[in-house]
């Protein structure tokens, strides 16, 4: 039986895995989403978690208006912290985003900083493919803002757009002034006479 025996194998000895998931959780903080297959996106899920919740608890803004000895203390867990995500995290632009961006950003998140979505299949082995990517709320709601209010603006600009269009065509040949638009009418009328 395979009882207290959780994490897959993914066909890869020990020292494998551990470099491929050191390697993976980098290259997700330094890109904020990786594709791979979808059993992989599941397992980086914990490594990647544990290591935000240790930048998290370890915030540089943790340690505002602390006093002398709490100050202390919270510098050496933060350097401890740091420490211990250096040991996973093998990139030193990573790490700073890991304690600087991402910790602020997740501070009052109380873990799910991660996002798996499904990708279809991979030609040749047809293995399932997904997106892992980091939860970026303040991002997700003003994209689907500008979204909507990007929708809306279209149409009625596009409208303006063209009755004004129409009304520059209507004046320049109401005025006798010739313009843009009197010189394609002008074409259209000069190549009419030529087929006539």
């Amino acid at each position: 039986m395979r009882h207290l025996k959780s994490g897959r194998k993914l066909g890869r000895n020990s020292s494998h895995r551990k470099a491929m998931f050191r390697n993976m959780v980098t290259s997700l903080l330094l890109h904020g989403q990786i594709r791979t297959t979808l059993a992989k996106a599941k397992e980086l899920r914990r490594h990647v978690e544990k290591i935000i919740t240790i930048a998290r608890n370890n915030a540089q803004s943790n340690q505002d208006g602390l006093t002398d000895t709490d100050l202390q203390k919270a510098k050496a867990s933060r350097l401890h912290g740091i420490r211990r995500a250096r040991s996973v995290v093998n990139n030193k632009i990573a790490l700073e985003k890991l304690f600087g961006e991402y910790a602020e950003r997740y501070k009052t998140r109380p873990g799910g900083y991660t996002r798996v979505i499904k990708a279809g299949f991979r030609p040749g082995d047809n293995a399932p493919m997904a997106y892992i990517s980091l939860v970026n709320d303040e991002a997700d709601e003003v994209v689907e803002e500008t979204v909507t209010e990007d929708n809306a603006e279209q149409p009625e600009e596009a409208s303006t757009e063209a009755e004004a269009a129409s009304a520059d065509v209507e004046a320049g040949s109401s005025d006798g002034e010739t313009g843009s638009s009197d010189v394609v009418i002008e074409k259209e009328s000069g190549e009419k006479s030529d087929q006539e």
